[in-house]
C-alpha cells in the first residue's frame, strides 16, 4: 500500500509524543496531529509536569516501571543535551514526606530516579508534622515549553498540524487509514468510555524564585514544585468533578497548606490560579481496535486515561501506541497485499 495515513487525535504530552513515536517507529507513515486545542490552552499545560508515578491499580507493575523507565530515560537524555533549556526540562531535587511511614518504604521506581534514599533526622526537622520521609532527585518539565518543543520537532518531520474538533472517529475513515486516540477526558464522550472520570485538579503558579527544592506531602495532596520560571503549588484531586472554574477558597487553602510545608512561600508573588480536569480510570487504555460499519473496517489506537500520572509515563505509553500502529500498518498491508477471489 501506499504511505499509510495516521491521525493523532489530541495535542496534549500524550497526543504530541505518541504522534513523535508514530514517526520514529514508522517512518514511511504520513502523520498529522487533529485537536480542537493546542497549547497553551491543553490540560497538560496546567500540570506540573513532574516525573513522580501514580499508580494505576489494574495495571502491572513491570509494565508501569517500564513506562517510566522509558520516559525518565528519554527526558534524562535531553536534559543533558543543548536542547535542555528551549524543551523545558530540568532535575529538581527535594523530599516526600508522611506523616507514619508508608507500607512500601521503597516504592517501584525507586532504582529510576537518582539518589533515592531515606531522609535524615536533620531533614525531618524542618517538617516537625511528619515523622518520615525519602529524599530524591528528578526530572521537571515546564509543560508549556515541552509541548512547543514537541510540536518543532513534530513539524520538522513533515507532521501535518490541523485545528479540526472531532465529533465521532468514523469522520476520519475516508482520509486516514490509522486513527489514534489521544483525546484524554474527550474520549468520554468521543468514544463513550463509561470507565473515564475527570479528578480536578485545580493549582497555583507563582513567582518564588529562592524555593529549589519539591516538598510533596506523601498523601499527594500538598505539593509544591520549583520549576523554571514558576513554582507549581498544589493542589485538589475532586473525582468526578467536571468544573473548570477557580473556587476561592481552594486557593486560599492551598496557599496555606504549602506556606505550612515552606513557610518562606507567604512572599510568592504573581499568583496564577490554574484548573485541569485529570483523565482517570482505573488503568490507561493502550489499546488496538477495529471499527466496523459492515464492510468498512477503521483500525484505532487508544492511548488515554493517564489521570495524574501522565508526565511521568508519557513516553513510555507513546512507545507502546506507535508498536501498535505498527501491528495495525502490517495488518492492513496484509490484506491488501491477499488476492481477490
Amino acid at each position: 500500500m501506499a504511505s499509510p495515513k495516521v491521525a493523532v487525535v489530541g495535542a496534549g504530552v500524550i497526543g504530541l509524543s505518541t504522534a513523535l513515536c508514530i514517526t520514529e517507529t514508522c517512518p514511511s507513515c504520513s502523520v498529522a496531529v487533529l485537536s480542537d486545542q493546542f497549547s497553551p490552552n491543553t490540560t497538560s499545560d496546567v500540570a506540573a509536569g513532574m516525573l513522580i508515578p501514580h499508580i494505576y491499580p489494574d495495571t502491572p507493575i513491570r509494565r508501569q516501571k517500564q513506562w517510566f523507565q522509558e520516559t525518565f530515560t528519554y527526558l534524562f537524555a535531553i536534559c543533558n543535551s543543548a536542547e535542555a533549556s528551549e524543551a523545558g526540562i530540568h532535575l529538581v531535587s527535594g523530599w516526600q514526606i508522611f506523616k507514619s511511614p508508608p507500607k512500601e518504604e521503597l516504592p517501584f521506581w525507586s532504582d529510576i530516579v537518582l539518589g533515592f534514599r531515606p531522609m535524615s533526622k536533620a531533614e525531618l526537622q524542618k517538617f516537625p508534622q511528619h515523622r518520615f520521609g525519602q529524599a530524591f532527585t528528578t526530572l521537571k518539565c515546564d509543560c508549556p515549553s515541552y509541548l512547543l518543543w514537541l510540536e518543532k520537532r513534530l513539524k520538522a518531520t513533515g507532521t501535518q498540524m490541523h485545528t479540526r474538533k472531532v465529533a465521532d472517529l468514523w469522520e476520519l475513515h475516508r482520509e486516514y487509514d490509522i486513527v489514534v486516540n489521544c483525546t484524554g477526558m474527550g474520549a468520554h464522550q468521543l468514544v463513550g468510555d463509561k470507565q473515564l472520570f475527570p479528578v480536578r485538579g485545580q493549582v497555583l503558579k507563582v513567582r518564588a524564585p529562592w524555593v529549589t527544592q519539591f516538598i510533596r506531602d506523601g498523601d499527594g495532596l500538598t505539593y509544591i514544585y520549583p520549576g523554571i520560571h514558576r513554582v507549581t503549588l498544589g493542589g485538589t484531586r475532586e473525582k468526578g468533578s467536571w468544573s473548570l472554574s477557580p473556587d476561592a477558597g481552594t486557593t486560599r487553602d492551598i496557599f496555606d497548606r504549602c506556606c505550612s510545608l515552606e513557610p518562606s512561600l507567604q512572599g510568592a508573588q504573581d499568583i496564577e490560579v490554574r484548573v485541569g480536569l485529570r483523565p482517570s480510570r482505573q488503568c490507561v487504555r493502550v489499546q488496538r481496535e477495529v471499527l466496523s460499519q459492515g464492510r468498512i473496517k477503521l483500525p484505532v489506537v487508544h492511548n488515554y486515561g493517564h489521570g495524574a500520572g501522565g508526565f511521568s509515563v508519557h513516553r513510555g505509553t507513546a512507545k507502546e501506541a506507535a508498536h501498535l500502529v505498527e501491528e495495525c500498518i502490517s495488518a492492513l498491508q496484509g490484506s491488501s497485499s491477499r488476492p481477490k477471489l
